[in-house]
């Protein structure tokens, strides 16, 4: 049975969606950003997706000025870094250095992806609405380390607290056939 609560707890029922690193280079310094608010929004094959952010936010700037940026899926395991990330600014650190990760060259933005990450995807801003602070991205380029390929993502609660997700898969593919683009399967 359902019984209302605060709606002050919405956002932390629809938060848990993969937390993501948001990389960028300003034409010398490497930085990388943590973004808990991000979606999807089509099936096409350059995948477009939209994540939240604003000017409070160094790499938004950067963001913003080189229409470029890596999203790369850290693994559950790198909760710590993560969170670390998100809580120091880009300004007075090298957070590639300062939390041990390997910046990784793509071929088609001049912003570094992170090796140790699951993915990452080369994207371009193909749009900004102001009003929301959401940036819409295209994916160029996916990037896949394949000895991580598999391992739970981390998922914000919106609280302070993070989930992963299960390794449990659930094959509805051919009920979905007809919203599944051709070579998407992972699983």
């Amino acid at each position: 049975m359902l019984k209302q609560d605060k709606l002050q707890k919405a956002f932390t029922y629809i938060e848990p969606g993969p937390v993501v690193l948001l990389t960028t280079k300003d034409g010398r310094k490497n930085n990388i950003c943590t973004i808990s608010w991000m979606m999807a929004i089509d099936y096409s094959a350059h995948c477009h997706m939209a994540i939240s952010t604003g000017g409070w936010n160094r790499s938004f700037g950067i963001m913003m000025k080189t229409k470029e940026c890596g999203i790369c899926i850290p693994s559950a395991d790198m909760a710590e870094k993560v969170v670390g990330i998100g809580t120091c600014s880009g300004e007075d650190n090298d957070k590639f250095r300062k939390f041990s990760l390997t910046p990784f060259k793509g071929t088609e933005i001049n912003a570094p992806l992170i090796c140790e990450c699951i993915a990452g995807l080369e994207c371009r801003v193909i749009d900004y609405i102001e009003k929301y602070g959401l940036v819409i991205l295209e994916c160029g380029k996916l990037w896949v380390n394949k000895e991580k390929e598999f391992m739970p993502t981390l998922h914000a609660n919106g609280d302070g607290t993070f989930r992963t997700d299960s390794d449990r898969v659930i094959n509805l593919r051919e009920e979905m056939r007809m919203w599944v683009p051709d070579g998407a399967e992972r699983f």
